[in-house]
């Protein structure tokens, strides 16, 4: 019998998040290498945003085998980002880590998240499943191509929808080239 997983981090949501980045949901806990978002020691999310704010992939090391969560909450509180993912609850059919693995049982709230972050102007999504879980609850917004972004009304308020490649492995491009396209989304909103 299929059982189902609810989230284990909740939202990160600095008071000052301008930019609210959106994954899937975690990876088995057998995974992770830090108690914080991207855990996946295989996950470069941490080496892509170490290659672009700080010319070192492996500025958000701890170890050779775990991030720093320390590093990784302060730069989020700096800059002011917001992390979380679109499902709230999901059956695991298989005890990984993969999103084609991932069945969700109930999406995240917008509104709820939304309502807590008033400068948040520009949401990222980091993968394909996140795509479309996100679109499930705010169907009004478009699907922007990988790389690009669309623009949707959603409370009264006006938000940039990015769509970036998959910080996972499993996503074949190489590491350079996924920071390329997270540095150009950083730079058009003023973050970087």
């Amino acid at each position: 019998m299929d059982h189902t997983e609810t989230h284990p981090l909740g939202f990160f949501l600095p008071e000052n998040t301008r930019l609210l980045m959106l994954g899937s949901f975690p990876p088995p806990r057998s995974r992770w290498s830090m108690e914080f978002y991207y855990p996946n020691i295989q996950n470069d999310m941490w080496r892509i945003i170490g290659l672009i704010f700080y010319q070192d992939k492996d500025y958000f090391l701890k170890t050779k085998k775990s991030f720093s969560r320390e590093k990784a909450v302060a730069f989020c509180e700096e800059k002011g980002i917001g992390i979380g993912d679109t499902a709230a609850e999901v059956i695991r059919l298989k005890a990984n880590a993969s999103d084609k693995f991932l069945e969700v049982a109930k999406p995240f709230d917008p509104e709820e998240v939304l309502s807590q972050i008033p400068l948040c102007e520009a949401i990222v999504i980091t993968g394909q499943k996140a795509m479309d879980t996100f679109l499930s609850v705010i169907p009004q917004a478009e699907e922007p191509k990988v790389g690009e972004y669309t623009c949707f009304t959603w409370m009264k308020r006006s938000f940039k929808l990015f769509r970036m490649p998959s910080s996972s492995r499993a996503y074949p491009k190489p590491l350079e080239e996924k920071a390329a396209m997270y540095r150009t989304m950083f730079a058009s909103i003023q973050m970087y």
